[in-house]
């Protein structure tokens, strides 16, 4: 490492640190599996409801097939194109893959164990028995017979692999059984494989008369639907003799790849790949059931193109994402308690308007646009109701004969989604209606492509995003004509107009009229939907042009303070933290003295706690029964606070391949009020991990004789308390 002999504040000589030396920096990848690992120990941990624990095994399992999906198989595709990038940690593609694949099989073998040897027992003393096809009774075998030949077999579709049959190609995440049949004639064993239909239930449930489990009636009894057809080879093979079948999974690389400059028609071009990558690109994954025979194992190996270090054994049933069907289950007592999201008191008195004509027949209504015109509004999902909040902002907009416009973005919503069914009426509705539909939203292309159609033939103005940027801002901006002038009405959150997240993810999200946000929407709005080279906003920070400068201005700031010595903080929460450039400002704050607290959900590359370079860091994450989604910014600025809430993560992508925005809170009683909400979330000390310097992450509990407070808990508590 080269050094430099500089100057110190105090006069004396320090040598000069090289910040962008790999030691500072941990592995992108290996952080996010720790971040899974903590959403694992939620269900490890017997404080968690009992079904709750299994809805966080369903979610772990659902993160890892995204990241095999699209981590993994990015990796795989530089290493076979010899492509060797070294990440900040120092690390090639090959290296990163194998360090993930040391660090996560235990992690997936804990997963497994606790499912089959610990949940699957407590389960059954609440009545609630996952049983195996064997150990089921003759009555119950005669039913699921009868279920299987009415219900099952007609789906079902053998596949013989041979020198006339070709090896089958197998859809994405498909669930299969392998079998090996023997001809009897020839004494000739076939290879086959048999598809496990995910049109139907994965659990197959018993009659209530049925529901006899060692002598005990039990409110749930079922078997797994590939046993059930494991067990009934005989009916898809006649003839044969049936010498082994095994469960297996695969993964495909499923990251589309559209080239929008080459794109005539980008929804064209998308729809295109989609087609293309329904059954997925190459595989990635193999997962087998423990235990699963070498006859039937190799083959799979083979013609999948993978190698032994890419399948992972698993004990027990495969894909456990299934398990979120748990939760339908009629057992409240094992769940977390119901929560009901509560109105703002401001906006009780805010009348639902449903038609045009409402509006019309009263001449003094109390709406939602004359709530905002009092004083700004910061809105706190899901503690706080979306629906009674964002959605009655747009549905309003969308009956209010004074509204002449609504522009928006729309990043994710929901299937049945009210925000696009209320745009649909606001262009029916005379409105002018602008959208950005952003295609290119991982893993929701084909439901942003089905909306878009919808809207453009109500007349909506769509758009689908700007060449070479994901647009992920969170904004809607609402015209509304008041005493002969034009006045602009805005919503800037950190979450999508998704009415499903908002109950699930913790989100913030500004109410304004404020006149030059306003215009900063205009204008960025213009850009998304026309020809523009803005480059300079009001208020707004907006990604790519603006945020990262104005961002690394406040922190460095904050350095000046510092060494001027001035008290100096920086509080920042965010999903990730993967920017070198912005971990290497943090680095020279904390060397300045600067005190810095992140809240860091998920992937943190910066290393706290280290001597000289980031002693003065420190780095929570809190992971619950909420997913922790909001993004807050705080910059002490020698006592004149700076507040910020918006979409952006400090990851590049989000710094310079996105358009995001990020907006002031500064009104001094929402300023007060985001303060608490920092405070709260730095205090838990039940559901918050300390990142320690060398990478793991310890859970905080109570110290002796102190409260235990849990962050999320206290938010409901505080919302219940401000609606009354």
């Amino acid at each position: 490492m080269q050094k430099k002999e500089i100057m110190s504040t105090v006069n004396e000589t320090a040598p000069e640190t090289d910040l962008s030396d790999s030691q500072y920096y941990f592995s992108q990848e290996l952080s996010w599996l720790k971040f899974n690992e903590r959403v694992l120990q939620e269900a490890l941990d017997s404080r968690t409801p009992l079904l709750e624990r299994l809805k966080f095994l369903a979610i772990f399992s659902s993160n890892l097939d995204e990241f095999f999906m699209v981590r993994i198989s990015g990796l795989i595709g530089q290493v076979n194109a010899e492509v060797n990038p070294s990440t900040p940690d120092g690390r090639s593609p090959q290296q990163q893959l194998d360090a993930i694949t040391q660090q996560l099989r235990p992690s997936v073998t804990r997963q497994h164990q606790l499912f089959e040897h610990e949940l699957r027992p407590l389960l059954a003393e609440k009545g609630v028995r996952l049983v195996n096809y064997i150990d089921l009774n003759k009555d119950q075998r005669s039913h699921l017979k009868r279920y299987f030949e009415e219900g099952v077999f007609p789906i079902l579709t053998p596949l013989a692999i041979d020198p006339s049959h070709p090896f089958p190609y197998m859809s994405n995440l498909s669930l299969n059984l392998a079998v090996s049949v023997k001809d009897p004639d020839t004494a000739k064993e076939h290879f086959a494989r048999v598809k496990v239909p995910n049109i139907l239930p994965r659990f197959i449930v018993l009659p209530e008369e049925l529901r006899q489990q060692e002598g005990k009636s039990c409110l749930w009894v079922g078997i797994p639907l590939e046993q059930l057809i494991a067990h009934n080879l005989e009916m898809l093979f006649p003839g044969m003799a049936i010498q082994e079948f095994g469960f297996f999974r695969i993964t495909r690389d499923a990251d589309l790849e559209v080239q929008e400059y080459e794109a005539d028609d980008l929804l064209l071009a998308i729809e295109q790949e989609l087609r293309k990558h329904r059954l997925g690109g190459s595989a990635v994954r193999l997962e087998v059931q423990k235990g699963m025979p070498d006859s039937l194992r190799k083959p799979l190996v083979e013609e999948f193109g993978l190698t032994d270090n890419d399948v992972y054994e698993v004990e027990g049933l495969l894909n456990l994402k299934d398990l979120f069907s748990f939760m339908g289950l009629p057992l409240p007592e094992l769940k977390d308690a119901p929560w009901t999201a509560v109105i703002p008191a401001r906006l009780k008195a805010v009348n639902e308007y449903e038609t045009e004509s409402a509006f019309q027949n009263q001449e003094a209504v109390v709406n939602i646009f004359s709530v905002i015109r009092e004083g700004d509004l910061l809105v706190h999902h899901p503690y706080e109701s979306f629906t009674a909040t964002v959605q009655r902002f747009i549905s309003q907009a969308a009956y209010d004969p004074q509204v002449l416009a609504i522009k928006m973005t729309l990043y994710r919503t929901s299937g049945d989604s009210p925000i696009v069914r209320s745009l649909i009426t606001a262009a029916e509705n005379g409105k002018q209606v602008g959208v950005l539909v952003e295609l290119k939203a991982r893993f929701d292309e084909a439901n942003n492509i089905t909306w878009a159609r919808s809207l453009e033939a109500a007349g909506v103005n769509v758009v689908y995003g700007v060449a070479g940027l994901k647009t992920h801002t969170k904004i809607v901006l609402v015209i509304r004509q008041e005493a002969g002038k034009l006045k602009r009405y805005a919503h800037i959150g950190t979450g999508n107009y998704n009415p499903k997240t908002a109950g699930l993810y913790t989100d913030l999200g500004l109410l304004t009229c404020c006149e030059e946000l306003g215009a900063d929407l205009t204008d960025l709005t213009n850009f998304l939907t026309g020809y523009s080279r803005q480059s300079a906003y009001r208020k707004l920070l907006v990604a790519p042009l603006t945020l990262r400068d104005r961002m690394s201005e406040l922190i460095q700031r904050e350095t000046e303070n510092a060494r001027s010595g001035k008290p100096a903080r920086i509080v920042a929460k965010m999903n990730a933290l993967t920017d070198v450039e912005m971990i290497k400002k943090l680095y020279e704050a904390s060397q300045a003295g600067v005190e810095i607290d992140l809240i860091v959900r998920g992937m943190c590359c910066l290393r706290p706690g280290l001597k000289g370079i980031s002693e003065t860091i420190r780095v929570i994450s809190i992971v619950g029964r909420y997913l922790e989604h909001s993004r807050i910014f705080y910059f002490q600025n020698d006592g004149k606070e700076d507040l910020y809430i918006g979409s952006a993560d400090w990851m590049t992508r989000n710094l310079d391949r996105r358009v995001e925005a990020v907006t002031p809170i500064e009104d001094p009683k929402l300023k007060a009020e985001l303060k608490e909400i920092v405070d709260i979330l730095l205090s838990d000390n039940l559901q918050a991990w300390d990142l320690q310097s060398d990478g793991d992450y310890i859970q905080r509990s109570p110290a002796k004789g102190k409260a235990a407070q849990s962050a999320q808990k206290i938010f409901m508590e505080r919302a219940l308390k401000a609606a009354k």
